[in-house]
């Protein structure tokens, strides 16, 4: 493998170490492990501090508008082809759980789409997007700026949404 090759696996293997981590010191932190769950959140922001060093070494960050294309392109692909084939094997399989998650993700990058294709016309023409509350949905994700009641996507109550600073 190149050092390329390397740094895109090393790359994704920090940035999975990364939520991994965060998820694993909720874990602790609800099981009353207050001290276990500062450990794993201490490695998940060196695990991000690896990764973002991994990414700046491929020059994978850019200018605003750059950034906002590749957003668009990834989001793209996993609303039109990753999570539609992802969704299909998991029917096959009947693994219902699955399937509802890969959905649900498949719902909100539809959204994530749309508002990074809103948000490039409008730095194009040299401008921030609107200040605005943004919102999202911790059952599935779903990104909003009004805050709905329900989640048009999962159902969950308006109170399961967290307002992004």
């Amino acid at each position: 493998m190149s050092t390329n090759e390397n740094l895109k696996a090393a790359f994704a293997g920090e940035s999975q170490a990364n939520r991994k981590y965060l998820a694993f010191a909720k874990k602790a932190e609800q099981e009353g492990f207050k001290q276990v769950a500062k450990l794993f959140r201490a490695a998940a922001e060196a695990e991000t501090i690896h990764a973002h060093a991994h990414l700046r070494v491929m020059n994978g960050v850019k200018n605003t508008v750059e950034n906002l294309q590749e957003a668009i392109n990834g989001e793209g692909y996993e609303f039109k082809e990753m999570y539609p084939k992802f969704i299909e094997e998991a029917q096959k399989e009947g693994n219902k759980q699955a399937e509802i998650s890969f959905k649900n993700a498949n719902e909100v990058e539809k959204i994530h789409h749309k508002l990074y294709s809103k948000a490039l016309e409008t730095v194009k023409m040299g401008k921030d997007i609107k200040s605005t509350k943004i919102w999202v949905c911790k059952i599935c994700g779903n990104t909003v700026e009004d805050l709905p009641d329900f989640c048009p996507i999962c159902n969950a109550k308006k109170d399961n949404f967290i307002e992004i600073t």
